[in-house]
């Protein structure tokens, strides 16, 4: 057994991959300083962010606001004031000519006459009635983005460009009396 012993002597299989000083020197080297190379340069990462902390922009006034800003607005607009209203062909541009414009799903063609002739004999307040409430495939217009007397307006407009002679809806009174 002896001769067995003397062949291991012989092998290098237990040397590491360190075989000189220099290269021990160059390993706990890159051990220990590129690690903490690493660490800072993670930490810096981290830490430049711009997170505020915590409580020292979140009771700020203008945080509070932006987290309980209103989901939608309201305007208000004085029904007394010619100015505030639309007319009726602002408001047939905006939200009738749609389907008015062309005829689309039975809607009487603006200026058709012959289309509008058995409407305005049925009169204004039954085509308002229509309007604000719905009739067939059209959907009710009152309660709107328009007030019930700019629709009544562009009621008005489009019965009178198919042969009708109904006034225009004027301002409610009721506003201007209140404000006196």
């Amino acid at each position: 057994m002896s001769g067995h012993q003397d062949q291991d002597h012989g092998h290098d299989s237990h040397e590491g991959p360190i075989k000189t000083p220099k290269q021990l020197a160059w390993a706990v080297f890159f051990a220990f300083v590129v690690p903490i190379f690493v660490i800072v340069l993670l930490a810096n990462y981290v830490t430049t962010d711009t997170k505020p902390a915590a409580g020292s922009v979140g009771l700020e006034e203008q945080a509070i606001a932006a987290r309980i800003q209103p989901i939608g607005s309201i305007e208000l607009k004085d029904a007394s004031s010619a100015g505030a209203l639309k007319t009726g062909e602002q408001v047939y541009q905006a939200q009738c000519a749609a389907c008015h414009g062309t005829g689309a799903m039975g809607a009487p063609k603006f200026g058709d006459a012959a289309a509008w002739a058995p409407r305005i004999r049925t009169g204004f307040e039954a085509l308002l009635n229509s309007a604000l409430k719905g009739k067939n495939a059209m959907s009710p217009q009152g309660g709107g983005e328009h007030s019930d007397v700019e629709i009544a307006r562009a009621v008005v407009y489009m019965a009178n460009n198919g042969g009708a002679r109904f006034e225009e809806p004027k301002a409610p009174a009721a506003a201007a009396s209140a404000a006196n």
